[in-house]
């Protein structure tokens, strides 16, 4: 009797100590909340779970709670692709241990507020696409094993403070923008000022007081000067890749790091008072000064106090009305919760600024509408003495637009900033103001309207020639290898259709994304297949809800657009289904090919034909594995396929009266 009784006894006082336990705090659980919030596309559905406002965050996923479930102690959301901002309410997780966010697709800065973290051991956001510095407030991460940081685009100077974290063991850096020397050492009082919990000036301190540290990689950055001596056991690879005064590392070729110089200025070191010398204090006190002297100095004195203060007030209120460094966003359910978003000044420093007047003269009164969908309008307008220019204006009110849509608008232009390709549309500029409030975007205007409007004219005299249509799809081709293989990181449209095609006057195509701001105005999963613009929308075949942003994604719509271009049918129609699962049954036989090319077409290559289609099997293939790489693609579409005009003019009157339109 006495074992069962004992086991009755643990098993009573293990139930009763759930039922005594509290549940997680409310501000935690507005922590998490607030990080969904700050997630604008979650490709893998991953926070589908943290929806239900009665739930018990203990079972979300990626959330580890503590015995008694009255703390998350865990977040780790690894690989998953999320899209978004580092929410600074995380901050109010007090007892997490590990935040591992490690291979996702995390925008904007690191926000300070993580050094509140005081119990925290792995603290890892690697492989993501943060900018702005390391925050000097993680010298209150007293707790830390673990910090990586690398493979983000993270600039500034190494905070000092990081040799406060004395458990340090484990620290990545490597593959940022970070630049300065490495801090070695310098205050040796570190246990009597680490009171408060921020990091204070009294209290900074280099590596060379991480005694702990066993593995450091700084590697691939701009950090100039030499290694400490201190941390001479590293291997050499550790500071590889930066412009760091050494003979046997590689470093950085001399004109990267023309910008990476330290400052001629050395920092010098503070007097203290209470330090001088006792000859200095008794000679100063020792002499008297004449009362006109002493008058002459209070007044001068006063003079400069003065002009200071006024100074420092007009300093405060000029930063005040900088929104542009700074944007309070407030939550719509409490007046009282805000959250400040830091948003980088110099981000679009080398961006064109339009003003609105500039645009609405351009656009006639913004009267010249070219497209529109719940999202955004387009405009045609013709800047003063300069070129056409295709303007998007986003729609939003102002009340549902928040510190972290400002930051990804900006990020978004400075990315499409970026882009120069002859096959993809050019980015003059933005326009942004508050008051009336206005988001746009200026495009440069491809006159000759979209590849959507053209295949799906039924008017006499619009249709394309086979020679036409092959130009096109080796344009579209290029365009998306640019955009895939060329740029860094890898750029992709959000929506590929032939509506995100245009043609210039020449029928040479540009791909403009238009509608890559759906994702996040509508916040909602449900919303995300809506139709985007006039054409109907390119989507993989199992769900209007799967559309993958990323470049396995481009290539399958590649091959739905390829389809689309050859065939003259729309990709998706109620009444005949999914093109593509029409076409699979003529793909691969090449006796039946020809079914899917566009009745309206008299004359086309065969040989052409044959590449297309297999190009186009290519990319739908559901095994992504088995995809080959835009490269690949393009160049099978350019060595195989004869464009020259001399080939169709032998035998399409079509061809006969394009060239005669162009010349």
């Amino acid at each position: 009797m006495k074992p069962r009784t004992s086991l009755w006894l643990l098993s009573l006082i293990y139930t009763l100590s759930f039922v005594a336990s509290d549940t997680v705090p409310s501000n935690e659980v507005w922590a998490l909340r607030s990080f969904k919030e700050a997630v604008y596309e979650d490709l893998y559905q991953v926070l589908s779970d943290w929806d239900t406002v009665e739930a018990d965050p203990c079972n979300w996923f990626g959330v580890t709670c503590t015995m008694v479930r009255d703390h998350v102690i865990k977040l780790n959301i690894s690989g998953s692709s999320l899209k978004g901002f580092l929410a600074p309410e995380l901050g109010q997780l007090t007892y997490l241990q590990e935040l591992i966010l490690h291979g996702n697709n995390l925008i904007g800065t690191i926000p300070r507020e993580l050094g509140e973290l005081k119990y925290l051991r792995v603290f890892d956001l690697g492989m993501n696409q943060l900018t702005g510095p390391i925050p000097p407030e993680f010298g209150n991460l007293t707790q830390v094993v673990k910090i990586n940081l690398q493979s983000n685009g993270l600039t500034g100077r190494l905070p000092p403070e990081l040799g406060n974290l004395r458990f340090l063991q484990e620290l990545r850096l490597d593959r940022n923008r970070l630049q300065g020397p490495i801090p070695a050492g310098g205050s040796s009082n570190f246990a009597s000022y680490m009171h408060g919990m921020y990091v204070s000036k009294e209290n900074v301190t280099g590596f060379c007081r991480s005694s702990q540290l066993k593995v450091a990689d700084f590697s691939y950055n701009f950090l100039v000067g030499s290694i400490p001596k201190c941390l001479e056991y590293l291997p050499r690879l550790s500071f590889q890749g930066n412009c760091i005064q050494s003979q046997d590392i590689k470093q950085r070729p001399r004109i990267q790091c023309a910008g990476a110089s330290p400052a001629s200025a050395k920092s010098q070191p503070v007097v203290n008072p209470s330090h001088q010398p006792t000859e200095y204090v008794s000679k100063h006190h020792g002499a008297s000064k004449p009362v006109w002297l002493l008058a002459l100095e209070i007044v001068t004195g006063t003079m400069v106090g003065s002009l200071f203060l006024v100074a420092v007030l007009a300093a405060f209120q000029r930063c005040n009305k900088k929104s542009s460094i700074i944007i309070p966003w407030k939550k719509s359910g409490s007046q009282k919760d805000h959250t400040a978003v830091y948003i980088d000044p110099e981000m679009l420093k080398d961006v064109r600024r339009y003003s609105r007047q500039e645009l609405e003269v351009a656009c006639e009164d913004f009267s010249n509408i070219i497209g529109s969908s719940p999202d955004s309008v387009v405009y045609k307008g013709t800047m003063k003495g300069g070129p056409e220019i295709a303007v998007i204006s986003l729609c939003i009110r102002e009340e549902h637009w928040t510190g972290y849509l400002e930051l990804y608008f900006q990020r978004e232009v400075a990315d499409l900033a970026r882009l120069n390709h002859e096959n993809i549309g050019k980015l003059l500029g933005y326009c942004r103001e508050d008051a009336p409030f206005i988001r746009m975007l200026v495009f440069d205007y491809a006159s000759n309207g979209t590849l959507h409007d053209h295949l799906h004219c039924y008017e006499e005299g619009c249709q394309f020639s086979w020679t036409r249509r092959m130009k096109i799809a080796i344009g579209i081709a290029r365009g998306l290898k640019y955009l895939h293989t060329e740029v860094e990181p890898p750029f992709t449209i959000s929506e590929l259709n032939s509506s995100a095609v245009y043609l210039t006057e020449e029928f040479s195509p540009k791909l403009v994304d238009f509608e890559s701001w759906k994702t996040i105005l509508e916040r909602s999963e449900k919303n995300s297949g809506s139709i985007g613009s006039q054409g109907a929308i390119c989507v993989l075949p199992n769900s209007l809800e799967a559309r993958h942003l990323d470049t396995k994604g481009n290539i399958f719509a590649f091959g739905v657009l390829l389809l689309e271009l050859i065939s003259g049918r729309p990709p998706y129609c109620k009444d005949k289904g999914y093109l593509v699962d029409w076409a699979k049954d003529y793909l691969e036989r090449p006796d039946e090919m020809s079914n899917v090319v566009d009745p309206e077409l008299k004359h086309f290559r065969h040989e052409d034909l044959k590449v297309i289609c297999e190009v186009i099997t290519l990319c739908i293939n559901p095994d992504k594995t088995r995809q080959p790489s835009m490269r690949e693609l393009c160049s099978m579409l350019e060595n195989r396929i004869d464009t020259s005009v001399s080939v169709e003019l032998k035998s399409s009157s079509l061809a006969w009266a394009e060239l005669a339109l162009l010349s």
